[in-house]
């Protein structure tokens, strides 16, 4: 700044009763090569009138008739104007000093040593500055941030809405193709004479019925259809899947009353469990998990913990770990939030998600597990 100092203009609001004092002001401020335009007031309502209009600095004597510059110090605070003021006086002493900087004054100085207002002066004005443009850079960041927060929201969303559009149409197409498929082979093979022939369409039926099921649970994935049943039966079952495909023993606790919940809320907490459950049987070499759903106090609480070998720091900030980033953005999406706790004894998952709903209350046992609802279902 001292490089562009003779360029530019400054605006110094000066609060001082005497002429004289002013007058020794602007010529420090001209001998120190300063292009200033300054304005001497000397009454509290000048001065807020004054604070109306940009300027660069305050310089206010200390003592001036019915008013004072720690008051005018403390209006300048109370207007939320980020401009530099710096306190002169012929009288003032330590304490006084030191109370000003205390209260927000940029620098002070002695009538006596005026020598010193223009470094101090473009000090003050460059601090000054500085700090205004961290303000904005910190508003721009919170701005960015949101605008990246409403980004991952609209892609999760996007996301599962393609995901829909997908299960739908290997629900209505190519299910009902491999069905209406199955019922012509199994004509073919009533109405065949020949062990040849027979032979060949059981082998073809076999292959539809592995289509079928191939179907059926990509479309699942996708899309899950048993989420029309309720959270708790998708929990059921997923928990059922993961129990079957990993041989690790899944416990689940779920509310003894279906819950009426919003209708984003299942498929997130869906979406949480089947992330979490993934990445169980991928790397936390778990012999144990525990799924418990609840509801207490308004928020709709979904914990799965397991005793594996836990999750470390390093992992979760990994550039390209988006598992556990991507359930926090999903989280948000309904307003949640999420909670992960790892150790060497294992690792918790918590999603919670306030709701303006009842309360519900646990199931002593867990649920049946030679229930499995997965089947076609309309999507």
């Amino acid at each position: 700044m001292p490089g562009t100092s003779r360029e530019r203009v400054f605006r110094v609001l000066h609060l001082e009763d005497s002429e004289l004092d002013h007058e020794l002001l602007v010529a420090h401020l001209a001998r120190g090569g300063l292009n200033a335009q300054t304005r001497r007031i000397d009454s509290e309502s000048a001065f807020l009138e004054a604070l109306d209009e940009p300027w660069d600095a305050v310089v206010s004597d200390y003592n001036l008739p019915g008013f004072s510059g720690l008051v005018a110090l403390e209006l300048l605070k109370a207007s939320m104007r980020e401009i530099p003021f710096i306190l002169v006086s012929g009288e003032i002493g330590d304490d006084t000093a030191v109370e000003a900087m205390r209260s927000g004054a940029s620098d002070y100085l002695q009538k006596s040593h005026l020598a010193r207002l223009v470094p101090a002066l473009l000090h003050a004005v460059d601090a000054a500055e500085t700090r205004r443009a961290r303000v904005r850079a910190d508003r721009d960041l919170v701005a960015s941030k949101q605008r990246l927060h409403e980004l991952a929201q609209h892609l999760q969303t996007s996301v599962e809405q393609e995901r829909a559009a997908i299960a739908r149409e290997i629900h209505d197409d190519v299910g009902g193709s491999l069905t209406a498929l199955k019922f012509d082979l199994a004509w073919i093979a009533r109405h065949s004479s020949s062990p040849q022939i027979v032979s060949r369409v059981q082998s073809a039926l076999e292959t539809v019925t592995h289509a079928v099921e191939s179907s059926q649970r990509i479309m699942h994935n996708l899309r899950p259809a048993i989420l029309e049943q309720g959270l708790a039966a998708a929990l059921h079952w997923i928990a059922l899947r993961f129990e079957r495909r990993s041989g690790v023993e899944c416990q689940i606790r779920l509310p003894k009353q279906p819950l009426e919940l919003p209708p984003l809320v299942p498929l997130v907490a869906y979406r949480t469990a089947q992330e979490a459950l993934t990445n169980i049987s991928k790397h936390a070499q778990a012999t144990r998990v525990q799924i418990d759903l609840s509801l207490a106090g308004g928020v709709l609480s979904l914990e799965i913990s397991d005793n594996g070998c836990g999750v470390s720091q390093d992992d979760l900030a990994k550039a390209r770990s988006f598992g556990i980033r991507g359930l926090h953005e999903r989280a948000k999406t309904v307003g949640g939030w999420i909670d992960l706790s790892s150790g060497p004894h294992g690792t918790t998952l918590i999603l919670s998600v306030p709701l303006d709903v009842p309360d519900s209350a646990y199931v002593p046992e867990p649920p049946d597990k030679s229930y499995d609802p997965s089947q076609w279902a309309d999507v």
